[in-house]
C-alpha cells in the first residue's frame, strides 16, 4: 500500500507538472505607464521564477531588450501610432530596425513587431492610411536583413473593427474599413503572419451585466450559447470573439490566416459604474483562462489550433489616464508582489478572499477546466485498477 501511494502521489504530481509545463505559452504584455515600476533586470526575475516565456512591449525599450538576453524569453516589439508614418519611408524603416532590432536579435528573442495599436478604430484617418505601407516597407527592411522568417509584423485591433459578433459564425467586418481591412488580409496572408486582436469580455459585461452571464465571460460553468448556423455551443465570450473574427475573415476572403489574442484581461478594481472589476473576477478570469491554454484548447471552430494569448498585463501602471480599472489590471503591484493568485509557478500561496477561496494552482478550478482534474481522476483509478 505505501508502494501504490508514492507512486499515485508522484503520478498527479507529474499530471501538475504537465500543466504548468503548458502554461508556458501563456505571454503578458508589459507595460510601462507608472513611475514606480521595477527595473528591467528584476522584472527578468520575476517572469523566470513565473517560468513564463513570451512578453508584449509596447515600445522597444532597449533598456528591456538588453536585460533579457540570454534568456530565451520571446519578445513582440512595437511601433507606435504616432511614429507609423515615418515607417512608411524605407530608409526610415531600416534605420529603425538598425537601432531597435539588429543590436539585440542575437540575445534576445525579437519574433514580432506591431505597427501601431488599434489603429483602424481610431480617428486619424493619417493613421489609418499608413497602416499597410509601413508594415510592407517594414517587412521589406527585414527581407533585407533575412530576418523577415524570424520576426513577423502585424498590428493590433480592437474588436471594434467588428460590425457583427453574434452569433459567431455571422461575423462581419465594419463597412468603413473594408477598404483597409482586404488589403491588410491580403498582406497577411501573403507573409504569413497573424492577425492579432485585443479582446476584453469584461468589456461587454460591464456595458451589460444584467443581460450577460458573469459565469460566461469567467470561463466558469454555464449551458453556453449555441451558434444555430453551426450548432456549436460557446461556453465563453472570448472564444466565440475570437471565432466571430475567423468568419469575419472568411467572408473576406481569407481562412489562411491565424488569430492570436494580442491583449486579454480583467480588471481587478474599478470605478462604482465598472460592475465586475473586482479581484475575485480578475484572478478568476485569468486563472481560468490559464487553464484553458495550459490544456492546449482551441476554439469550437478551429479546435485544433491551441489559444494563442498574451494576457493584460504584468503590473498595476499608476500613470494611465481613464477610467480606475485603467490602472488596475496587473498580476501585480509594483512592489512584485502578486494582486491575485491565477496559477503561475513561483506566484506564493494566493489570494484570500476573505470567504474561503484561494487562487492558486492546485484550488483555482472553474468547472469548464474539469479536463486536468478529469486527467488525475483516470490515473487514479487506472492505478487502483493496477494494483487491486
Amino acid at each position: 500500500m505505501e508502494g501504490f501511494t508514492s507512486l499515485l502521489f508522484c503520478l498527479l504530481i507529474s499530471a501538475q507538472s504537465i500543466q504548468i509545463a503548458s502554461a508556458l505559452k501563456f505571454g503578458i504584455n508589459y507595460g510601462q505607464i507608472a513611475n514606480n515600476l521595477p527595473s528591467p533586470t528584476q522584472v527578468v526575475g520575476l517572469l523566470q521564477s513565473l517560468n513564463v516565456n513570451r512578453v508584449k512591449l509596447y515600445d522597444a525599450d532597449s533598456k528591456v531588450l538588453s536585460a533579457f538576453s540570454g534568456t530565451n524569453i520571446e519578445f513582440i516589439i512595437s511601433i507606435s501610432n504616432e511614429n507609423m508614418s515615418a515607417m512608411t519611408d524605407s530608409t526610415q524603416a531600416q534605420a529603425w530596425l538598425s537601432q531597435n532590432v539588429q543590436p539585440y536579435i542575437s540575445g534576445t528573442r525579437i519574433t514580432c513587431i506591431t505597427v501601431g495599436n488599434e489603429v483602424l478604430t481610431g480617428n486619424n484617418t493619417s493613421y489609418k492610411s499608413s497602416l499597410l505601407p509601413a508594415m510592407k516597407s517594414l517587412y521589406q527592411a527585414l527581407t533585407n536583413l533575412g530576418l523577415q522568417n524570424q520576426v513577423n509584423v502585424s498590428t493590433a485591433h480592437s474588436l471594434d473593427i467588428l460590425a457583427n459578433s453574434y452569433p459567431p459564425s455571422s461575423g462581419s467586418f465594419r463597412e468603413d474599413l473594408g477598404s483597409y481591412l482586404q488589403p491588410l488580409l491580403n498582406f497577411h496572408s501573403q507573409i504569413n503572419s497573424p492577425f492579432l486582436i485585443n479582446a476584453y469580455p469584461f468589456f461587454a459585461y460591464k456595458a451589460d451585466p444584467n443581460s450577460i452571464s458573469l459565469p460566461y465571460v469567467l470561463f466558469e460553468s454555464n449551458a453556453g450559447q449555441t451558434d444555430p448556423n453551426t450548432n456549436l455551443n460557446y461556453d465563453n465570450m472570448l472564444y466565440a470573439q475570437i471565432d466571430a473574427v475567423y468568419a469575419a475573415m472568411k467572408a473576406m476572403g481569407h481562412t489562411d490566416i491565424t488569430v492570436r489574442v494580442s491583449e486579454t484581461g480583467w480588471p481587478s478594481k474599478g470605478d462604482e459604474d465598472e460592475t465586475g472589476a473586482t479581484v475575485e473576477n480578475a484572478a478568476a478570469y485569468n486563472g481560468n483562462l490559464l487553464k484553458r491554454v495550459a490544456m492546449n484548447q482551441g476554439t469550437p471552430l478551429k479546435p485544433d489550433v491551441p489559444l494563442d494569448v498574451h494576457v493584460f498585463a504584468l503590473f498595476n501602471e499608476d500613470l494611465k489616464p481613464g477610467p480606475t480599472s485603467e490602472r488596475n489590471y496587473g498580476l501585480f503591484y509594483p512592489d512584485s508582489t502578486p494582486v491575485y493568485n491565477i496559477g503561475l509557478q513561483g506566484m506564493g500561496t494566493g489570494y484570500d478572499s476573505g470567504s474561503g477561496t484561494y487562487f492558486t494552482s492546485s484550488s483555482l478550478q472553474s468547472s469548464t477546466s474539469k479536463l486536468m482534474i478529469s486527467y488525475g481522476v483516470g490515473i487514479v483509478v487506472l492505478v487502483a485498477a493496477i494494483f487491486f
